[in-house]
């Protein structure tokens, strides 16, 4: 008897601080991630969180009309997390610094054999910026999301930083620079192959 299991799912946290009706370079990154991923038959849904009144704290859920929890439920039933975000004085948006704050609380969570409870998911960071910090970026999502449970694929990073000094938006550019097009069909080819391992092979348990 053959067993059919569920597709993989991703999840694409648009950590803009423009509201989906205003036109995204992060979003654009990440699209182009979800194309790549939706080629090696994963399911992909993206949000933008600022669309969310999503409450400072470090709790699963903080009340009073905090919409953490609906992203929350989002989380926890994607494989694949993206974390996109924009760059703001060589630093990630306040919009994904809150997102990380929110997660801290899954540090405490563990499923029933111990194990973290996001351990066996896969992360994947998008930055866009006509500024440095791409990779500090990068360094300080993965090491925020990698304690928390994550693992991180092989090359599991795509940006694009634009001419310093300059105004053109990644979205404005005629062509994707084939650099950025490399990097992001390797990470988002390595998180669809890393995540599919880690369905079938989970970590030791606690």
């Amino acid at each position: 008897m053959t067993i059919v299991q569920e597709p993989l799912r991703a999840l694409s946290l648009i950590c803009s601080l423009k509201h989906h009706s205003e036109q995204s370079s992060t979003e654009l990154l990440i699209d182009q991630l979800a194309t790549v991923l939706r080629e090696d038959g994963i399911q992909c849904e993206s949000v933008r969180c600022v669309d969310y009144d999503i409450h400072p704290g470090v709790e699963q859920d903080m009340g009073d009309g905090d919409q953490w929890p609906q992203l929350r439920d989002k989380v926890l039933g994607a494989d694949i997390l993206i974390l996109g975000t924009p760059t703001w004085l060589g630093h990630m948006s306040s919009v994904a610094q809150r997102v990380l704050e929110r997660l801290d609380a899954e540090l405490s969570a563990t499923d029933e054999d111990g194990r973290p409870l996001l351990s066996g998911k896969v992360a994947v960071a998008a930055v866009v910026g006509n500024e440095d910090g791409a990779h500090k970026i990068t360094a300080d999502l993965f090491q925020a999301l990698n304690d928390i449970g994550y693992s991180v694929p092989a090359q599991g990073c795509t940006y694009w930083n634009g001419e310093a000094m300059h105004t053109t938006d990644y979205r404005e550019l005629s062509e994707t620079p084939k650099a950025v097009e490399s990097a992001t069909a390797s990470a988002a080819r390595n998180a669809a192959h890393l995540a599919r391992l880690l369905r079938e092979y989970r970590y030791p348990s606690g």
